[in-house]
């Protein structure tokens, strides 16, 4: 879903786990579960160059990675960090400073496992963006959910 104001964008995607809510969490900052559903070959075609992650408040991420010959580093900070609940951090790539946006990342524990619910607030000038970004993170999120399915099979 996307809301658009005077001067904000506003991507929201949900979807219903059925891990606890502690497991999606992790998934978010275990730089290894991120290499199955995030980034690299499993995700699309790019080779991972290194994923670095500090999930504290005050504490940076980079996600480096090559695509075909491009390498984008998607950096970020954490404002936020409650376990098993809420992530809020900046997001942006190396290659445009300055153009951060922030993304909320809320999990609620269900009878049957728990509810993610991301929202990514970007700047007016990214509006031609909303609907890919929305995509991405449905596509990603969709990855996760394949991911821990798979390892719940195991």
């Amino acid at each position: 879903m996307k809301k658009v104001t005077d001067k904000r964008v506003f991507v929201q995607v949900e979807k219903t786990f059925d891990e606890p809510a502690e497991t999606i969490f992790d998934a978010w900052l275990n730089v290894d579960m991120l290499s199955h559903w995030m980034f690299g070959p499993l995700v699309r075609n790019e080779e991972i160059l290194n994923l670095t992650n500090d999930p504290r408040p005050g504490g940076r991420f980079s996600y480096q990675v090559k695509r075909g010959n491009d390498i984008l580093n998607h950096i970020g900070a954490y404002l936020e960090v409650k376990r098993p609940s809420l992530l809020v951090f900046t997001w942006g790539v190396d290659q445009e400073p300055g153009d951060e946006s922030v993304v909320v990342v809320r999990i609620t524990p269900t009878a049957t496992g728990c509810l993610l619910q991301l929202e990514h607030d970007m700047d007016l000038k990214w509006s031609e963006y909303a609907d890919r970004t929305e995509e991405g993170w449905t596509y990603m999120i969709g990855l996760l959910y394949d991911y821990l399915q798979r390892q719940r099979a195991k």
